[in-house]
């Protein structure tokens, strides 16, 4: 019987060795990743018992004296908490149940185009702004939104409104800015990956449902729609565990000290007092609170879905 489950053993490592090397090429491929991953992204975890202790950069981190739980006590004690905390919340929220639906609509609906030129015309309009830094959008939405930009020009123009309006100026414009612009800038680009399952869906289907009587807004939602159903329940995932994760780039090129008040998140808040000023272990422990957070939203996000449809990362 030893010999037996030996000899199994034997063949199953020679299957698996001989398989390997039959892949050897994209297993080196794959090897580079996951080293990367290690010295990137793994190894500078250690830098996470900083938040932990009185770190300064004078000495190194093992020299640093312990200071316990203080700077986590620091953060929720801190006035600006609930400030940050309701912008940061405010925005990512706006941006998941607007923004999230928007990619999956304008998939759909370019799947539906019949004219390939002007399909392809579409979707290199829309991807443009995506390969643009918010330094330059940034730029492009202040010149728009000042007092004698092209929004207040046409709005006054319509009648819409009389005197001109400091968008920028004014932190109760500032969360629909960011959200428009958000969307704006990442439409086309995140309706690449349901453009890609889209077509994995079997044409078979299609003419099924044709035979059935179907138009094309009844394929969209009774066969493109649960045939990608999947692809939609991962990236709504990922979005729900990165909801404390704000735009700091947006938001730092858009923010001011007039709209500070609407413009204050998490991610600027922690480069602003725990990075400008050096606290290098404040600006870890707030990190490491929100890294927390984020993996219990992405736990319940995928329990959640894996119950509601069977769908999940894990």
């Amino acid at each position: 019987m030893v010999q037996q489950e030996s000899q199994t053993a034997k063949r199953t490592s020679s299957k698996l060795f001989k398989r390997l090397y039959s892949q050897r090429y994209l297993q080196a491929m794959a090897l580079i990743g996951i080293v990367w991953m290690l010295i990137f992204n793994y190894a500078p975890m250690y830098g996470i018992i900083i938040a932990f202790k009185d770190f300064d950069i004078i000495r190194p981190v093992s020299e640093a004296p312990w200071s316990g739980l203080e700077h986590f006590k620091e953060f929720f004690e801190d006035e600006n908490l609930v400030s940050v905390i309701k912008n940061t919340l405010g925005m990512s929220l706006l941006k998941l149940i607007i923004g999230f639906p928007l990619p999956i609509a304008f998939a759909l609906f370019l799947n539906e185009l019949r004219s390939v030129r002007y399909k392809k015309f579409v979707q290199t309009i829309s991807y443009l702004p995506h390969f643009l830094s918010w330094v330059i959008l940034g730029g492009i939405l202040a010149t728009w939104l000042a007092d004698v930009g092209i929004i207040n020009d046409l709005l006054i123009a319509l009648k819409v409104i009389k005197e001109p309006i400091s968008y920028l100026a004014e932190p109760k414009y500032f969360w629909g800015i960011v959200v428009t612009s958000d969307i704006w800038k990442e439409l086309g680009w995140s309706a690449i990956i349901y453009l890609a399952a889209i077509t994995g869906v079997s044409p078979e289907m299609y003419e099924a449902a044709t035979i059935d009587g179907a138009g094309r807004f009844q394929k969209m939602f009774y066969v493109t729609l649960p045939s990608i159903k999947g692809t939609i329940t991962i990236l709504f995932i990922l979005a729900v565990s990165g909801i404390l994760n704000s735009n700091f780039d947006q938001i730092l090129v858009l923010k001011n000290q007039l709209n500070e008040s609407a413009s204050s998140v998490i991610d600027v808040y922690v480069y602003q007092v725990g990075i400008s000023q050096s606290r290098y272990s404040y600006a870890t422990a707030v990190g490491l609170i929100k890294s927390i957070i984020s993996l219990i939203l992405l736990l319940s996000a995928n329990s959640i879905t894996k119950r509601l449809n069977n769908t999940s990362l894990f």
